[in-house]
């Protein structure tokens, strides 16, 4: 059976080549850059560094270019018009900006239906980017849709802390739950994400109720597990990789799902 995946985001505390190589040395199999923040030279300069220190490693390590959507431009009130697209012009010109590195992924925030897939597609194809779509879940209504828009989607990502404040928080492991089911199901490759390993930001310490989530997502059939804040601007981003790859690959040794990797 494959490995589960872990994502990293890149960010100011893990840029330097030195801390890339040990992110990938620990186990990073997916770097994602966040385009709420940062400028499209800065975020350049990731996508170089990302590949010079996967190419001394002699791995392949895929890049997510995730879009910020308009929570950005709305702040903290999350207000959808469901006859207004998702996708910003900050989305479009960061899609523009970055098509010519040929990134394997694209994450598209707020999704609420498999139209907004087929938007994004349609953009990237006028873009000349490849760049398989990862649709996140943060909304009722993509709770609704869901089985279209995994349908549509090359990959699911459960964005837990938006979808956390979308639906009462103690039915969000349940939803979670439901979602990476379905994904399996549709052989959908699933990433959860969001607040997975927060104690460590500070700490070479976890704490058992974030391991105990990790293990629980693998558990559930996740694909990839993704670190934010954690490697982004933590004081350990290269230790907490390590971490979540030894209860990543701890909790595998117990589960029989078969699953579809990125």
């Amino acid at each position: 059976m494959n490995q589960i995946q872990i994502i990293a985001t890149i960010g100011p505390a893990c840029s330097e080549p030195a801390t890339l190589q040990s992110l990938i040395a620990s186990g990073m199999s997916i770097a994602r850059l966040n385009f709420s923040w940062g400028t499209h030279a800065g975020h350049r300069q990731f996508v170089h560094d990302v590949r010079a220190a996967a190419q001394a490693a002699g791995v392949q390590v895929p890049i997510i270019q995730d879009l910020s959507g308009p929570r950005v431009q709305q702040a903290a009130e999350h207000t959808f018009d469901s006859e207004v697209s998702v996708i910003t012009d900050k989305d479009r010109a960061d899609v523009h900006a970055m098509a010519d590195l040929n990134l394997e992924y694209i994450a598209l925030s707020f999704v609420k239906d498999a139209d907004d897939i087929n938007e994004l597609r349609t953009l990237l194809q006028a873009a000349g980017s490849e760049a398989k779509i990862i649709a996140k879940i943060e909304r009722q209504e993509a709770i609704a849709a869901i089985g279209e828009i995994i349908a549509a989607a090359d990959g699911i990502m459960i964005a837990r802390g938006d979808l956390g404040e979308a639906v009462s928080v103690e039915t969000l492991p349940f939803v979670t739950q439901d979602i990476l089911r379905r994904c399996n199901s549709a052989q959908t490759p699933a990433i959860v994400a969001t607040q997975m390993l927060t104690s460590m930001i500070d700490s070479l310490q976890p704490s058992r109720a974030d391991v105990s989530d990790i293990a629980h997502a693998v558990l559930d059939g996740a694909t990839a597990t993704m670190l934010s804040n954690e490697t982004a601007v933590g004081t350990y981003p290269a230790q907490t990789v390590a971490l979540m790859r030894r209860v990543v690959d701890e909790a595998q040794r117990h589960t029989t799902y078969t699953l579809n990797f990125f």
